[in-house]
């Protein structure tokens, strides 16, 4: 009982942590928080979109952020790297993010949702979709949902598991809406695509006119003809030594 208990205490801890950093740097855009205990410290990877916000003018907001670690939370010795996002546009949890903001700022559900499938396309996404369910049409209107898709992407099976998936929820004045995205991104491998640009095409042999092939072929009878003639004599030859 006290191991399971460890294991729930260190969930627990890991989940306030994460939750503390998401609302500390929510301006910076977070993607991913990785923690990992070590005995010497505990390193926290941080995956931003603006990882100028995080670090703070002479690193200072990076050292609030441990003082608050260790004396609320009961880190020891935090050790907190910071990581840019290469390409913002394929990332889930921050496209979801971008859509749910624009709501909040009382933009267009479906013109939201469809410039952000554009742009998730036309970063190089193989295949992408998006859901928003909640209150879409307002006040007095019943929750409903509404998707959009593009490209290809895996629903089931073991290699659903390399499809991108980010969630957010945006608090509207009807109601809340979630947004979930998922993107397949360009350099995935899947065991049913073949990349045909990949294979080789033999060569093709020159095409035989058929009167040289009709040629080809009577001096092949002609020659067995020959053969079998000198087979028969050789016989009656032998036969007539025989008799001698």
């Amino acid at each position: 009982m006290a191991s399971e208990k460890k294991f729930i205490q260190k969930a627990l801890s890991d989940f306030y942590i994460k939750e503390f950093l998401q609302r500390e740097l929510e301006n910076a855009g977070v993607s991913t928080i990785e923690i990992q205990k070590t005995p010497i410290a505990m390193r926290i990877a941080i995956t931003v979109r603006r990882p100028g916000l995080v670090v703070g003018k002479k690193g200072q907001t990076i050292k609030d952020i441990c003082e608050v670690l260790q004396k609320n939370y009961g880190v020891e010795n935090p050790q907190i790297e910071v990581i840019e996002v290469q390409n913002p546009s394929l990332d889930a949890k921050l496209m979801a993010e971008k859509i749910g903001k624009q709501l909040e700022l009382k933009g267009n559900v479906k013109s939201a949702m469809r410039f952000a499938l554009r742009e998730i396309m036309s970063a190089g996404a193989m295949g992408a979709e998006i859901r928003a369910a909640g209150k879409l049409v307002g006040k007095g209107g019943k929750a409903k949902s509404t998707t959009i898709r593009a490209g290809f992407l895996k629903k089931s099976g073991e290699e659903s598991k390399k499809v991108r998936v980010g969630r957010f929820t945006a608090y509207l004045k009807a109601g809340a809406v979630g947004m979930t995205i998922k993107i397949v991104p360009a350099d995935a491998q899947f065991s049913d695509r073949v990349d045909l640009s990949k294979l080789t095409i033999p060569e093709k042999k020159p095409d035989v006119p058929q009167e040289e092939v009709v040629k080809k072929e009577e001096k092949n009878i002609v020659v067995k003809t020959r053969v079998v003639r000198k087979k028969k004599l050789n016989q009656k030859a032998k036969k007539v030594k025989s008799k001698k």
